[in-house]
């Protein structure tokens, strides 16, 4: 009995009309092109804009990162325009490097007591280059000088080359 169920079972399937066969059978051609023209269209948009996003991020750390700096440099200059840094004349009140800002540097308070005060917890990296290594100015340079005199430092800048999302160049900032 159980074969003949069977053969009746397939006797049944095959008794069906083609047009129930037809919609049992999966995707068409055409429904499969769609979605992969679709699904390629979407890649073709995303792809672009998580590069801009992700470049975007590395921008804004590197503007904070040179806002720190240039902000721990100026903090140093006015430690040493208040007198409260014995400083050599040829510097013009600008740290020598940038370690100076890391390490500190020893000054008397009000109280006559010695103190050490540091500008910077570490220098921070550039995000372009991923590395500590920063373009420096020293206040005696040209402007336009693409060497580092070693005098002191003035101003710092990314040493990049690369172009920025809005057309200019990371150096320049």
């Amino acid at each position: 009995m159980a074969g003949r169920k069977d053969k009746q079972d397939i006797q049944d399937i095959s008794a069906l009309p083609p047009r129930t066969l037809h919609h049992q059978r999966g995707f068409t051609l055409i429904e499969i092109i769609t979605v992969t023209v679709i699904i390629a269209v979407l890649a073709a948009v995303a792809i672009p804009l998580a590069h801009n996003t992700f470049q975007r991020e590395k921008e804004i750390e590197l503007r904070r990162a040179l806002r720190m700096l240039r902000t721990a440099i100026d903090d140093f200059k006015k430690f040493c325009e208040e007198n409260k840094i014995a400083f050599d004349e040829d510097t013009y009140g600008y740290p020598e490097k940038l370690d100076d800002l890391v390490k500190g540097v020893e000054y008397k308070d009000k109280k006559n007591k010695t103190r050490l005060v540091k500008f910077l917890r570490r220098i921070p990296l550039d995000p372009m280059s991923a590395s500590s290594d920063w373009g420096l100015r020293s206040y005696q340079d040209k402007f336009d000088a693409k060497t580092w005199g070693g005098q002191n430092v003035w101003d710092v800048y990314c040493d990049s080359g690369k172009k920025a999302l809005d057309g200019t160049y990371y150096r320049d900032w």
